[in-house]
């Protein structure tokens, strides 16, 4: 028996948009368009955030930026809660189309990131998730969430993001531990529904335990912090330089209220020194006597707790001035020594 051949049948037409989901393609359509542009201005946040940090001497793990994918977008858009659109303008309302990430080591660095944008940029929002969780008396999501936007005049080099927004995550680095895996879990939809009560009770216990983890870790830098050796590590006869270990500890030291600065920076502020000839903690030491360091706080009219390299790098700024400007290690931050040197030779109020 011959088979009887049929007409290849046309694909069959999408669904007409329904008045509730036709704003939500729109909107995709639109960001679908803006997404490709917004990959310059996401480098630049990345890069102004972590300038930002560095310039107040706050110790950070990572700072790292992305923009939003198109899928992304559109996932978030379609939510519902009861039935009815989350976002009634999702272009407007879905803020974190540039987002930028950074990854502190201890709590109390996360609350001394906030207050570095509070104090350097427009922040729109500011929501605690850790705290939003703790009052509602249980563990799970930790993380602090700022809405920011650059305003004029901006820093130098960053005048593209005037007017622009972009969404900060700040956390704990066992914080974002425990987000990552418990995100990475969750949105594979690999587990069983009747093993969702067991799981949810784990991550719990989880979040517990790294939020007493956070804890000892913070407990454990003040204890190192306050009881700082006077006794300095053997520096290398052969490089003229003050090690980075030996400025960390000293500067533990000289300024026991200031926090611990990036790994990186006590290496690189030992070259500025250098270049002043300034190559013992000893001669450090004495040059630091003819600077009042409560006079320096209150002319520089911190809003943040400036790490240790900052303290230092404001006591140069104040002892030197403009020689200290022109050290080459300084040529990438001219314009921002040329500010705060200025509120250094203000008069006190």
């Amino acid at each position: 028996m011959s088979s009887q051949s049929h007409p290849q049948q046309p694909p069959p037409l999408p669904a007409p948009a329904t008045p509730s989901d036709a704003p939500v393609r729109a909107a995709v359509r639109s960001y679908a368009a803006l997404q490709p542009s917004l990959h310059g201005p996401t480098a630049l946040f990345q890069q102004l955030v972590t300038d930002l940090l560095d310039e107040a001497g706050i110790n950070y793990l990572s700072v790292d930026g992305r923009t939003k994918s198109v899928a992304s977008f559109a996932a978030k858009a379609a939510r519902t809660v009861e039935d009815r659109p989350l976002y009634a303008d999702p272009m407007r309302e879905i803020t974190d189309q540039i987002g930028v990430r950074v990854i502190t080591y201890v709590h109390s660095d996360v609350a001394a990131v906030a207050e570095v944008f509070e104090d350097q940029l427009a922040v729109l929002d500011d929501r605690d998730m850790g705290l939003e969780t703790a009052s509602e008396g249980r563990f799970g999501y930790a993380s602090r969430h700022l809405l920011v936007a650059v305003e004029e005049p901006a820093p130098p080099s960053y005048e593209e993001l005037v007017g622009m927004r972009a969404s900060i995550q700040v956390r704990t680095v066992l914080q974002h531990a425990w987000a990552e895996f418990e995100h990475d879990v969750r949105y594979k939809g690999t587990v069983p529904e009747e093993h969702a009560p067991d799981l949810d009770r784990r991550f719990t216990l989880a979040a517990g335990l790294l939020e007493l983890a956070d804890q000892e870790f913070s407990a454990i830098r003040a204890r190192l912090q306050a009881a700082a050796p006077q006794s300095q590590p053997e520096s290398d006869p052969s490089d003229p330089r003050i090690s980075g270990q030996e400025l960390a500890t000293f500067l533990a030291a000289q300024y026991a209220d200031a926090g611990w600065s990036h790994t990186d920076h006590y290496g690189w502020i030992a070259g500025l020194l250098l270049e002043l000839g300034v190559t013992s903690l000893d001669e450090l030491a004495a040059l630091l006597t003819s600077v009042d360091p409560e006079a320096v706080i209150r002319r520089m009219g911190y809003k943040y707790p400036a790490g240790a390299v900052r303290r230092l790098d404001d006591a140069l700024l104040a002892i030197f001035g403009q020689q200290y400007v022109e050290l080459t290690g300084n040529a990438h931050r001219v314009p921002l020594l040329q500010a705060r040197l200025a509120k250094l030779l203000s008069e006190d109020d």
